[in-house]
Order: structure tokens, then C-alpha cells, then sequence
């Protein structure tokens, strides 16, 4: 038996990249899957391509009445929701010195207030449907330690492992497990402009800065998405019903905690 075999989950963020990886391996576990985007044009082209189990939902995480209705369109295609991954987040780099207060409120109002009020609004819909569920946030080997260009970012998915601790603690009671995953470098389309904010900040060529992250991993190389895949199904299945607020390092080695 597939293993979200009937279940309904949101994936926000999954028009592209991780976020697609994750809808798709949770389409092949069994799950119907809204794919939730602020883009709605491409989100509709991914569950196209994702098939019957995949439809999509616009969905802008900054703002609450964006949230409560993508909330509703899950329970109007599918009458419930089970799993939440809480994807989508935005990156940003820049020496202390140079960090504007633009910059720290959009990735603040994206990665840790998005993360916040979607894992609120599902969980006030799962209380309601009282048979508990999954929620699943992305962290970041960042959160696990400073970078100097990256004080921002890496403050926010800092954020992300303690919001995920607390309500985890808070919603175990109702069934609800909140864990969370932190990738650490991650080749695709996110990672190449990653490479270019580094190519300028530290006068690199393009593609060095990504060909060293690669090399210094233990595991010898950059990790994809599809390597996420596995734990994000697992923390959303039954197998990880005694897992409380924990953050799973999915890094080919880079960090230990």
C-alpha cells in the first residue's frame, strides 16, 4: 500500500524546485496535492504535469486572507487537509554593513511569518477535523549557525527550527506533529542565483562558489531535491507518529547536531 495512500496535503511553494519534488512524491505515495503558489499560472501547469491528483491553488504566503482561502480550497476539493509542507521562503545576501530594512522584512514576512500563519490556519482546520495530521516546515542548515553574508536568512530559518519546536510541543495534544527539515545545499534553479549573489558580494566567477559549496560536502557532492523526498515522506506518514518538534538535517554530512 502507497504510503499517504488518501490523504490531502498543501505544498506551498510547489509550482517549481524543491516544492515540485515534494507534490510529486507525495502524488506517487498516493496523496492528492495542492500545488500552492503565488503563481497560479505555473502552479496550474505543474499539477498538469503532476496529474489527476495534483491541482492547483493561488497562494500568497504574506498574506492572511490568501492563506484562509487556500486553506478553503483545500477543503472544498478534497474535504480535509492531512499534510502541510510549509516550502515556500525567499533568499536574500548581503554584508551586515549593507542589509536594508527592505530585505529583512521580505524575507522575515516570507520564511517566518508565512511559515507562522500557514501552519496556524492548517492547524486550526485539523483541530476541526479532530483526527490530528502532519506538518512539515523547511528550515536550513543556515539556521543551524551564522554566515556572514547571510545574517538574514540565516536568522529566519533559525526562526523556522524554533517556531517548529514550539508548536510542536503545542499541537502534539491534538494529534498534530510538527517537525521540520533542514537541506543544506541544494543544486538547481535556487542555488544559481545563490551562485550569483555570491559571484558579486565576494568577486567570484560564475559557478565557483557553487562548485566549492559542492566539494567541502562530505558526501561529495550538492544534494538535489529528489534527496528531500524521502524524509518529507516519511514525516508525513504514520511512521513518525512519535516524532515531536524535531529538525532532521538532510545535508550529505555538513552539519551534526
Amino acid at each position: 500500500m502507497k504510503r499517504l495512500e488518501g490523504k490531502s496535503a498543501l505544498v506551498t511553494g510547489s509550482a517549481r524546485g524543491i516544492g515540485r519534488s515534494f507534490a510529486q512524491a507525495y502524488v506517487n505515495e498516493g496523496a492528492t496535492v495542492a500545488i500552492a503558489d503565488i503563481n497560479l499560472e505555473r502552479a496550474r501547469a505543474t499539477a498538469a504535469e503532476l496529474g489527476p491528483n495534483a491541482y492547483a491553488v493561488e497562494m500568497d504566503v504574506t498574506d492572511q486572507a490568501s492563506i484562509d482561502d487556500a486553506i478553503a480550497a483545500v477543503i472544498s476539493q478534497t474535504g480535509k487537509l492531512d499534510i502541510l509542507i510549509n516550502n515556500a521562503a525567499l533568499f536574500d545576501l548581503a554584508p551586515i554593513v549593507d542589509i536594508t530594512r527592505d530585505s529583512f522584512q521580505r524575507l522575515f514576512s516570507i520564511n517566518v511569518a508565512g511559515t507562522l500563519f500557514t501552519l496556524q490556519a492548517a492547524a486550526r482546520q485539523m483541530i476541526r477535523q479532530g483526527n490530528g495530521g502532519k506538518i512539515i516546515n523547511m528550515a536550513s542548515q543556515a539556521g543551524r549557525r551564522g554566515e556572514a553574508l547571510v545574517g538574514v536568512y540565516c536568522a529566519t530559518k533559525a526562526a523556522v527550527i524554533s517556531l517548529t519546536q514550539s508548536a510542536g510541543l503545542d499541537l502534539i495534544k491534538h494529534g498534530i506533529n510538527v517537525n521540520a527539515i533542514a537541506p543544506g545545499v541544494v543544486d538547481g534553479e535556487h542555488w544559481d542565483g545563490v551562485d550569483a549573489m555570491f559571484a558579486q558580494y565576494e568577486n567570484r566567477p560564475l559557478g565557483e562558489k557553487k562548485r566549492l559549496v559542492g566539494q567541502e560536502v562530505p558526501f561529495g557532492r550538492m544534494g538535489t531535491a529528489d534527496d528531500l523526498t524521502g524524509m518529507a515522506i516519511f514525516l508525513a506518514s504514520s511512521e513518525s507518529e512519535y516524532v515531536v518538534a524535531q529538525t532532521y538535517n538532510v545535508d550529505g554530512g555538513n552539519w551534526m547536531s
